[in-house]
């Protein structure tokens, strides 16, 4: 039984069975990152702590420790202080270290990630990257003093990276975000300049650029360096800021350039997997071959409980065990008595999808052990080798089905196909297959056995996108349609006598058949349950029933037997039926036998009277004509001040009988189920990695029946586990990747190129690290990696207010604060609620009484703050003597207070500049958000004549069809009511001038909605060439220790069959870029523009509503 959760995201190993990861050689140590230079020493990153070194790599020490990961070390100019990014506490932040070793000193507190960039010329302050005042999907930089204090963002509109001139009047920086973590040799939207600006005029230079990445920008003397992927590898490149003149520096063809810095006349950088010294007076570069053999703790093997990482379940026949997947290993559990037990005990392999015989012998699972995924069949005491079994060519496979009679297989994988296996002729049968891709989960299908394993039902979608339920008999090889097409059929099983066929069906599914279009939004489509009569001779479960008085029907003076009563035959006589009773005893039972009259099963095809109407599935047939499914109810969260936990819709598991023909819920909150092989038992699996073992007869509790996983220890070896999810990861791109031929590369090449960093992985963080590097190679967006089991930090989030803040007579002083909307849960203000009434202006004296000067730094009085209440001491003037105290409740995040206040700031902006005549819709993706925002803006300003639509900084998620769509209405006709105004057809409608705004972060479906609303020429497009990253990804299976890869499973090209968008992005017609001096205060040079080319629009082609004609008809005297 899966756990009902796939990540929204598994190839040929070499010839041995593993790549058997070697201890690093005392030679060189690789995966050294991120070094800095100083006038005598080299720091660089390794294994997630900071490191020093001499300038030629000699004598390396470690200078910081910590559980979390430090990362971007940056030496002060002059080289006493190091300052790098830490991550101590589930947030990173900037903090410095002296050189000669000591306590690190932490200088932000913000809850967004602070990454360290560089320091000022001075050495007074620290520069660092952050998107703690952000209102959109975008970074800015920041200084904070060495000394401590409120850091203070630099007067631009974005900025990722950045370096100072050596005189510190002028920043060579980057404002686009790099987008080559996962995807080299990017060519979309994102790739930005650098610029250098100048910080007192905010006059910009442009470093002379072409369509690759240039980034990390580096000012020593009288150049800029760089790195740029301008010649597809990522290389260094050097801008003489005299001469105008780019020039390339280094020219490595097989590893990037992974990061620059520099002292002097010497530069330091990161490639394949070393640290690289470059003389800039010589042109000479050197190798430094570092070693290091540190004692690293993630590295140790140990014993791990692995309860909390259970994510597929079975029970066995009778309920007396159940069998787990937890971490890659497969256990028993027991329901009450007992220990669990570790059957399989391999941290180098993924053992998957347990399944427990009906006979109860043996238990089946896929494992990749070979290499490849196989079917392992194994003891249920795993006190023998398991046998394997091939289930195909190379691929993911899921799910192991046994038949009945523990002779046979069902399974499905990740091309769509159903299969089953035979285990005495080990021949793997193809039963059918899905039409269309990709696989979104991995229960597709949903394959049922009949009782005497001769047939196989399951749901296969059609060429018109519904599901059609089809039986497949074994024996003949041959199958027969059950649902007629015209209807959506799911979730088969058959009644445990075989003579009915349970199933779910909806014939109100329509668009949400679609499932990547936006119009599949709120469309509600309810699914019925059925039952299929299999053999015509067989009479409906659900008959007409009549009470009639005990024995009546056997008196030989009551009724005639042998004689047709109305039109019925008569079939034996009483006496001729006792004989038949007693001869019944005597001999076995007839062995169960399937009849399926296909011809005419269409109209023995029967509602299940009294079952739930909704969202259902998973239908099962248990013990004692009881048949069980499950039903979705959608989520919601109750309203208050401070929103619950999101969550997603819950189910609840229903007990139909059919011989009262009665429902009833059987448990509320689970996530999925599985029955007993002799179906009296049922294991559930609830919220909160909860399970239990309850009989199916019974009326259990929720909690009932809970196992307690005890026991479920597995002994890891880290490289081990390294090493197998590496190949996983690389058969995942593989058997995933929309394109068989991976975008032209030798992805057996890629792998061994790859492979050799294994053995230098100190880290779960390398490891990722590695696993993007390999897939940046594919050159495709959306292809993410994230997660994995990473060190356990205790976090200590900081609390916010909705406020910026400046420092004025030594106080701190609310500079802005935001309003958001109270009535709304996820846009509460803590400082504008009733009773607090916090004004800009205003100062903040103290925090819980504890007093608050401008020396501190103003968010460290909120460490571990949030949804807790706490007091505030807040006065209009810097002094105590008449000051209140507020109480408030911090929020974890000011992003969507932010994006409102932009969002609100820009309506009223177009509303201004036009005089009332335009709309202004603002869409944060293609995804729910974006959904609510544009129905709630555009809706509310239908009494306007034209619309601009933003989609800057668009994160994407589906195809906004329905926006398009709603844009694309034109006006049909008038209607004329006898009082009020005429209203319109379609009326929901804006039928004026459109413009849309894009910008560099719009992407996905952000990269769709501008292509297609220029290809229903709705109107013009302002702003910067969109991301380029319109590839999809669907559901992959999770990682070994709970990581996660994806890997885009389906590519768009155009209707005229051409490849489009991805790795381009959509340019506008008309670009406005934002300059630093056309930003400044709340300047938005792509809006005015947009706002510019409406009101031309309107002057050509206005739309005034037509009254109502003064004369009406006249037809009853015509």
């Amino acid at each position: 039984m899966p756990k009902r959760y796939f990540l929204p995201a598994l190839g040929l190993l070499l010839a041995s069975q593993h790549l058997h990861a070697q201890a690093p050689t005392p030679s060189e140590t690789l995966l050294l990152r991120e070094p800095a230079l100083s006038r005598d020493k080299l720091a660089f990153s390794y294994a997630g702590d900071i490191w020093l070194a001499g300038r030629d790599g000699s004598n390396p020490q470690r200078l910081t420790v910590g559980p979390g990961v430090e990362t971007n070390p940056h030496f002060s100019p002059d080289g006493q202080w190091l300052a790098y990014s830490g991550d101590y506490d589930r947030n990173t932040d900037v903090y410095v270290v002296a050189v000669s070793g000591g306590q690190p000193r932490r200088l932000t507190w913000h809850p967004s990630a602070d990454v360290v960039r560089d320091w000022s010329p001075d050495g007074k302050s620290i520069l660092f990257s952050s998107s703690q005042e952000a209102y959109a999907r975008s970074l800015q930089l920041f200084t904070v003093p060495l000394a401590g204090g409120l850091p203070a963002r630099l007067p631009l509109l974005m900025g990722e990276r950045g370096s100072y001139s050596p005189d510190g009047k002028r920043l060579a920086h980057t404002h686009i975000t790099n987008a080559t973590a996962t995807w080299k040799h990017y060519r979309g939207g994102q790739t930005g300049p650098i610029w250098l600006t100048d910080m007192q005029t905010l006059a910009t230079e442009e470093v002379p650029h072409e369509n690759a990445t240039d980034t990390s920008p580096l000012w020593l003397g009288g150049k800029v360096y760089f790195l740029s992927d301008r010649q597809r590898t990522n290389n260094v490149f050097a801008y003489d800021v005299a001469t105008k003149k780019v020039e390339q520096l280094t020219r490595h063809t097989d590893y990037d350039v992974k990061a620059l810095s520099g002292f002097g006349t010497e530069l330091v950088y990161e490639q394949a997997g070393r640290l690289h010294l470059f003389n800039t007076a010589t042109g000479k570069a050197s190798d430094l071959k570092i070693s290091i053999s540190p004692e690293l703790l993630a590295l140790r093997p140990q014993y791990r409980d692995v309860a909390s990482m259970v994510r597929n379940t079975a029970i066995s026949p009778t309920g007396m065990r159940a069998v787990v997947e937890a971490r890659g290993d497969i256990f028993t559990v027991p329901a009450k008595k007992g220990e669990s037990r570790n059957l399989t005990h391999s941290d180098g392999a993924h053992e998957r999808y347990p399944a427990w015989s009906p006979d109860g012998t043996r238990i089946a699972y896929v494992s990749d052990v070979s290499g490849e995924y196989q079917l392992m069949v194994q003891d249920q005491r795993g006190t023998k080798p398991a046998q394997a079994y091939s289930l195909g060519p190379p691929s993911f496979y899921f799910h192991p089905q046994w038949s009945p009679d523990s002779k046979k297989i069902a399974y499905t994988d990740k091309k769509l196909n159903l299969w089953y296996l035979d285990l005495a002729s080990k021949k793997p049968v193809r039963v059918g297959a899905d039409t269309y891709g990709p696989l979104r989960g991995d229960d597709a299908m949903a394959p049922a056995w009949s009782p005497d394993a001769r047939w196989l039902a399951y749901s296969q979608q059609m060429p018109n996108h519904l599901r059609t339920l089809f039986v497949y008999h074994l024996p003949s090889g041959k199958r027969f349609a059950v649902s007629d097409g015209r209807s959506d059929a799911d979730a088969p099983a058959f009644s445990r006598n075989g003579k009915y066929l349970f199933f779910t069906a909806s014939t109100d599914v329509g668009l949400r058949t679609t499932w990547l279009d936006m119009t599949a939004y709120d469309r509600v489509s309810k699914r019925t349950l059925y039952v299929a009569v299999l053999n015509k001779q067989d009479a409906s479960p659900f008959a007409p029933q009549s009470d009639e008085e005990k024995g009546a029907a056997t008196r030989p003076d009551s009724v005639v037997v042998g004689k047709a009563v109305g039109n019925r035959t008569p079939k034996m006589a009483v006496k001729d039926l006792k004989v038949a009773v007693k001869d019944s005893k005597a001999k076995p039972p007839t062995p169960l036998k399937v009849v399926i009259d296909t011809a005419g099963l269409g109209q023995r095809i029967l509602v299940v009277p009294g079952s739930a109407v909704g969202s259902l599935s998973a239908v099962q047939a248990a013990e004692g004509d009881k048949l069980f499914y499950l039903e979705q109810l959608p989520a919601s969260t109750a309203a208050g001040p401070t929103p619950a936990s999101p969550t997603g819709p819950t189910q609840r598991l229903h007990r139909f009988d059919m011989q009262a023909r009665k429902d009833e819920v059987f448990l509320s909150e689970i996530d999925d189920y599985s029955l007993s092989a002799d179906g009296k038992k049922l294991l559930y699996t609830a919220p909160h990695d909860s399970y239990g073992i309850v009989e199916t007869a019974g009326k259990p509790a929720a909690g009932d029946g809970k196992l307690t996983l005890t026991a479920l220890d597995a002994y890891i070896d880290p490289r081990h586990e390294w090493e197998q999810m590496f190949n996983e990861v690389w058969r995942l791109e593989r058997d995933y990747f929309y394109d068989a031929n991976m975008h032209g590369l030798d992805w057996a090449a890629t792998k061994k190129k790859y492979a050799a960093f294994l053995p230098h992985v100190a880290n779960r963080a390398d490891l990722n690290y590695l696993f993007s590097e390999m897939m940046g190679e594919m050159v495709v967006g959306h292809n993410y990696v994230s997660g994995g089991d990473m060190p356990a930090l205790t976090a200590s989030p900081v609390g916010l207010l909705g406020a910026d803040y400046e420092v004025v007579n030594d106080h701190y002083r609310f500079k802005r604060v935001f309003n958001g909307e109270n009535f709304n849960p996820s846009l509460r203000a803590p400082l504008t609620g009733p009773g607090v009434n916090v004004q800009p202006g205003d100062y903040l004296l103290a925090v819980n009484n504890r007093p608050l000067t401008g020396a501190d730094n103003v968010y460290s009085f909120f460490e571990n703050t949030v949804g807790k209440q706490l007091t505030l001491t807040v006065n209009d003037k810097p002094s105590l003597q008449g000051a209140r105290e507020v109480r408030v409740v911090p929020v974890a995040s000011e992003a969507t207070l932010r994006r409102i206040a932009w969002v609100e700031g820009n309506r009223r902006k177009v509303d201004e500049l036009t005089h009332g005549r335009v709309a202004y819709v603002y869409l944060p993706n293609t995804s729910a958000e974006g959904y609510e925002f544009f129905n709630r803006y555009y809706f509310s300003q239908l009494d306007k004549e034209a619309v601009i639509v933003d989609e800057r900084f668009n994160g994407g998620g589906f195809v906004a069809d329905y926006i398009l769509d709603l844009l694309n209405r034109p006006l049909l006709s008038y209607w004329a009511p006898r009082e009020g105004r005429a209203f319109t057809s379609p009326g929901a409608s804006i039928y004026g001038p459109k413009v849309m705004l894009v910008n560099e972060f719009a992407g996905s479906g952000g990269d769709a909605l501008p292509a297609f609303f220029r290809r229903r020429e709705l109107g013009t497009i302002v702003g910067k060439r969109t991301w380029g990253g319109l590839v999809g990804i669907s559901g992959y299976p999770v990682l070994m220790d709970g990581g996660a890869v994806t890997s885009p499973s389906f590519g768009i090209y155009s209707p005229d069959g051409k490849w489009e968008i991805e790795n381009q992005g959509v340019p506008p017609d008309i670009e406005v870029d934002v300059l630093p001096a056309d930003t400044q205060n709340g300047a938005d040079p792509q809006l005015a523009k947009a706002v510019e080319v409406i009101l031309s629009d309107l002057q050509k082609k206005s739309f005034q509503p037509l009254a109502i004609p003064a004369q009406h008809p006249t037809r009853a005297v015509e």
